[in-house]
């Protein structure tokens, strides 16, 4: 979980040099965008970084809103590509890590349940 906090903090980040003008030699700032992504990337620059503290202090509204950012984030590039543009990459990979956390939620609840049959074993 805490891999996803450290990727989500990283695109957080990434969009706030956007918007601020930091990175894309200034031609992503908000007073420049168009509609569409002045309405989504604010959401997700703000969504990221919360969902990555979340995330990273292990509770669970982090995966919540980590969720949230990932299918705005799928529905930008694989519902609306002729508005956000084409990019493959950012939706396969939500949906990897999403998998990977899927699997490592899966896991840790087998080895809870696990845990409670010893004790339910040993118990008088």
């Amino acid at each position: 979980m805490r891999m996803i906090a450290a990727t989500c903090f990283w695109f957080g980040m990434q969009y706030w040099a956007m918007l601020v003008g930091y990175s894309l030699e200034g031609r992503a700032r908000f007073d420049l965008l168009d509609l569409p992504w002045r309405v989504t990337a604010p959401a997700l620059a703000v969504l990221f970084p919360v969902a990555s503290l979340g995330l990273w202090l292990a509770v669970s509204w982090g995966a919540v809103l980590w969720t949230m950012a990932a299918i705005i984030q799928i529905l930008m590039y694989v519902v609306w590509p002729e508005i956000f543009g084409e990019n493959h990459l950012v939706p396969l990979l939500n949906v990897l890590v999403a998998s990977l956390y899927v699997v490592f939620r899966l896991a840790l609840w087998l080895e809870g349940r696990r845990k409670e049959e010893k004790v339910r074993i040993d118990s008088p």
